[in-house]
């Protein structure tokens, strides 16, 4: 069974920030949010999107994000989980929604611990249980005509 920590100085939460949002987002804000002076180490993964994907890679126009009224809960809960099972001491994750282009951000997450291996374990645990459990969809759409839903 995996440790579970307590990272939190008393009073103050290791999830500094959580939101989807609608807007363009900033790296230097994830960044920010996740910055911690006992942490030795902080990883930022920054998602875009890419000028092809699908059957084929197929060439992309762009996307679109949707996600569910319960989506921002199940990022808290999946960050919540992160948190447990390493010791975090800042953590950071911001989801875009609505049309994006090639080369935008679509999702910025950032985490901070006593040392590097554990920051790069908690970060990639951090975006592969957010594009697993959070319900956000990606609508594509292809320079062929056609489209398709991932997540969904």
């Amino acid at each position: 069974m995996a440790p579970t920590y307590d990272n939190a100085t008393p009073g103050t939460d290791p999830i500094r920030l959580l939101a989807i949002r609608d807007t363009p987002l900033s790296v230097d804000e994830v960044f920010a949010a996740a910055g911690d002076d006992a942490a030795g180490g902080t990883t930022l993964f920054v998602g875009t999107v890419r000028d092809h994907d699908g059957p084929g890679d197929a060439a992309v126009i762009g996307l679109t994000y949707s996600a569910h009224p319960t989506a921002e809960a199940e990022l808290r809960r999946v960050a919540e989980k992160v948190a447990a099972d390493f010791p975090v001491r800042a953590l950071a994750a911001v989801h875009r929604v609505g049309e994006l282009r090639v080369g935008d951000i679509a999702v910025v997450v950032a985490v901070s611990c006593p040392h590097r291996g554990e920051a790069f374990a908690a970060s990639r645990r951090l975006i592969d249980d957010l594009k697993s459990e959070v319900p956000i969809w990606k609508h594509q759409t292809f320079t062929d005509g056609t489209e398709e839903w991932v997540g969904a």
